[in-house]
């Protein structure tokens, strides 16, 4: 029987530890559950050696191929990542409250950088290649340590974040979205019915439908809920979807774009180029160069 999932997520470290850290390899991962738009009052760090999936954190939609280390702050809606790891990949999750270690070591002189990172983190902190190479293994070692020595190793990688320039905010605009944990369920049911049924056509009936909303209260609910409407979200999963098809796949162009639900070649390449900067053959071409 299919459970409705917690929106408000609540993690419990284990007894003794105020941090939790969980790693999953490949043979892991095949049972995990599937991803859902959920938040909680924990920062949390993702490192993925190597892996692939769709990130949606806040308002931002993409696509990683490979590697990605993430810092998302406190409250941060956000859904799950790997769709995927690949031969001999991992993937490490930390989850700790900002106040672990008391309410005010974070304020003083000494770890105002750090305070400044988990500001920064509230709107989902991308990290480049050059910190994921550093701070990536010292990710994977926290899984091993125990009690101190892990409070001292995750303060080392917090630092290390902190110092790095290395990195892009991935909610620059904000995210509208007021954490009410029944308005979070109804995004749940919302956003699960759009990774399930993107690449089909979904009418406006029956997504308000799903939600036992009128189609009006349902377009102000979810603009305001989003600060987007409903066809531009729907068409942003397909441009990310379709990133990840022009990747992976040896489809056309054209077979790419219906395969994401789009039924007109010429809109989905205007959308394609609004969303990334670019027509989706040079996108193809780019990927194709950096490969070699």
């Amino acid at each position: 029987m299919h459970t409705k999932k917690p929106t408000l997520e609540k993690i419990s470290p284990e007894f003794g530890s105020s941090i939790l850290v969980r790693k999953h390899n490949v043979d892991a991962y095949k049972g995990e559950v599937k991803p859902f738009w959920h938040f909680h009052p924990e920062i949390e760090l993702v490192y993925v050696n190597k892996g692939r999936g769709k990130r949606h954190i806040g308002n931002h939609l993409s696509y990683f191929n490979n590697s990605q280390l993430l810092l998302i702050g406190s409250n941060l809606p956000h859904n799950g990542f790997t769709d995927r790891l690949t031969q001999n990949g991992s993937q490490t999750l930390v989850q700790f409250k900002e106040e672990f270690l008391g309410e005010h070591f974070f304020g003083i002189p000494e770890m105002e950088g750090i305070n400044n990172l988990f500001e920064r983190a509230k709107s989902g902190i991308l990290f480049g290649v050059n910190t994921k190479k550093k701070i990536g293994p010292k990710i994977e070692k926290l899984y091993k340590n125990e009690g101190f020595k892990k409070i001292l190793l995750l303060l080392e990688v917090l630092y290390g974040l902190a110092k790095s320039s290395d990195y892009t905010i991935l909610n620059a605009d904000g995210f509208a979205f007021e954490t009410e944990p029944q308005d979070s369920a109804k995004i749940d049911v919302i956003f699960k019915h759009i990774n399930e049924n993107f690449q089909e056509h979904i009418s406006l009936d029956e997504i308000a439908n799903k939600v036992s909303m009128t189609v009006p209260a349902f377009c102000r609910y979810f603009k305001k809920a989003t600060g987007k409407t409903f066809t531009k979200l729907v068409n942003e999963y397909r441009v990310v979807h379709a990133t990840k098809l022009l990747y992976e796949s040896q489809m056309s162009i054209t077979e790419v774009s219906f395969e994401c639900g789009f039924n007109n070649f010429s809109h989905f390449n205007k959308l394609f180029k609004e969303f990334t900067g670019k027509s989706a053959s040079k996108y193809r071409g780019e990927l194709k160069k950096m490969v070699q």
